[in-house]
């Protein structure tokens, strides 16, 4: 038997905020597959993350198959729009919604890495982050700093998470992000800028894949997702729509299940997958490959 065997890794999941994501199903996932999982999320949400994890509110989600609780050994404050704490407006830095975090950034993450767990020991990073300040807006209605703030958040924190991770994830280890149709195809109403961000996380992909694999052995993929109404997509506004037109007209007429891109993750992040590296791999039931609608 073949089986997805992650025993001994230790991985980093970077935009968990509730059990609802592609974030979560992929941590849980990894779990699975006997992974050790940390966290990285949002400041102003950790608090209401640590006190739902701390009064079992999330204990059905995090069941796992042997019917024990996936535990993650870390949660660490994570704003990815942040490089080192210099870089942090001073209304950021003395809010009350950071207050008592720490360094948040991804500087700040390493070094709190490296401490408690050395050299040498991130075997996995995930990037589920994503942000679109203006999402809502056309892109002919997006201001600089509304697409700035996109690209910034969504696609260059992977940019800087592998430049400064990489060096302490030994050869073999594998990243993986999460990418959207978005970056080929128009998709009316997913605004703000975020159709350029992810087409910069799939070009980036395949850039880092070249370069990283080549100075620390590492491997960099992406997938694309169908669409699943987690809270982040929900505030799109369109995300019902999109699921419902999905499931007429993919391949496969049936709606995504999170589980199925957390799998893929699993496999991607695993030595199956030690050929693959620089792909951007489709897990929406078929529906990139689709030209028209359905009759």
């Amino acid at each position: 038997m073949l089986n997805i065997d992650l025993k001994g890794k230790r991985a980093l999941v970077a935009g968990v905020a509730d059990d609802k994501g592609f974030g979560f199903a992929i941590a849980k996932s990894l779990a699975e597959a006997g992974a050790t999982v940390c966290l990285g999320t949002w400041p102003p949400a950790l608090g209401i993350l640590e006190n739902l994890l701390r009064r079992g509110k999330l204990n059905e989600s995090l069941r796992l198959s042997d019917e024990s609780l996936m535990r993650f050994e870390r949660i660490y404050p994570l704003d990815a729009a942040y490089d080192t704490l210099e870089d942090v407006p001073e209304e950021v830095r003395t809010s009350k919604r950071y207050s008592g975090r720490g360094d948040f950034t991804i500087e700040g993450l390493k070094q709190s890495w490296l401490s408690e767990f050395g050299d040498q020991s991130m075997d996995i990073l995930v990037h589920s982050l994503a942000n679109g300040p203006e999402v809502q807006k056309p892109l002919l209605e997006t201001s600089r700093s509304g697409y700035l703030g996109a690209v910034s958040v969504s696609a260059y924190s992977m940019v800087s998470m592998i430049q400064r991770f990489a060096p302490m994830m030994p050869a073999g280890a594998a990243t993986v992000s999460l990418t959207y149709l978005a970056s080929e195809r128009v998709i009316p109403g997913y605004g703000g800028g975020m159709n350029a961000a992810k087409a910069a996380l799939e070009s980036d992909t395949r850039v880092l894949a070249h370069q990283a694999g080549r100075k620390y052995g590492i491997r960099v993929n992406t997938i694309s997702a169908g669409p699943y109404a987690s809270r982040a997509a929900s505030v799109t506004g369109i995300i019902h729509d999109i699921i419902g037109y999905y499931s007429l007209n993919a391949p496969l007429p049936e709606q995504l299940n999170p589980k199925e891109v957390a799998d893929s993750a699993a496999f991607l992040c695993s030595s199956l997958a030690s050929g693959i590296t620089g792909t951007t791999l489709y897990v929406d039931k078929g529906y990139h490959a689709m030209g028209k609608a359905s009759d």
